[in-house]
């Protein structure tokens, strides 16, 4: 029996830290750390959303706004491409003011209470990725239409304004369900 050999309690199943998620410590502690690195790790992808979203916003205005070539190829001769202009300008306004707001929060600022700030986090980002969504579905049959006709740099640049647009609702879609998911773990007592 002597020459049996010692079984490494670590290696054998258990996870390196201690607790269950290896955090160090056991039970409640471990937990509280989970957590604590959960809650950050949201805070943190919200943020790096909006701030994606702040760019492509910014570029779907930007690329719609310098759409000018001339006699009928001008952006500001059609509503849809004017409303994308107008919603991307928005987005770009919303996501900085946002990024602002949290940029002051994480470095110790005073920020809007908690419940209050997820809700306004919650509808501006729902508010503004529809405002995306019906922006960019109104300009895709022009720029079809048009695309049909002729293809040239008019409805190229008419493409990539509607692209940059839709990336930017698929990340302020995500930051609303991260949103939504912090906003239903409240208690409301």
């Amino acid at each position: 029996m002597a020459d049996a050999p010692a079984v490494d309690v670590e290696k054998a199943g258990a996870p390196a830290g201690g607790g269950p998620d290896g955090s160090g410590g056991g039970g409640a502690v471990g937990a509280i750390v989970g957590r604590w690195r959960r809650q950050d790790l949201l805070d943190k992808s919200g943020s790096a959303l909006r701030a994606a979203a702040w760019a492509f916003s910014l570029l779907a205005f930007l690329v719609m706004v310098a759409n000018e070539h001339g006699d009928w190829r001008q952006f500001d001769h059609y509503e849809e491409y004017r409303y994308i202009v107008a919603v991307g300008l928005l987005a770009f306004i919303y996501t900085t003011l946002q990024l602002v707001r949290h940029g002051v929060r994480l470095s110790g600022g005073q920020d809007l209470q908690s419940k209050v700030g997820l809700l306004v986090d919650f509808a501006g980002d729902q508010a503004t990725a529809y405002l995306l969504m019906s922006a960019l579905s109104a300009a895709i049959p022009i720029t079809n239409r048009m695309r049909e006709g002729s293809d040239n740099v008019f409805t190229d640049s008419s493409a990539a304004s509607i692209s940059m647009a839709f990336f930017a609702f698929v990340c302020l879609a995500l930051s609303a369900l991260i949103s939504g998911f912090k906003l239903s773990k409240q208690t409301y007592i």
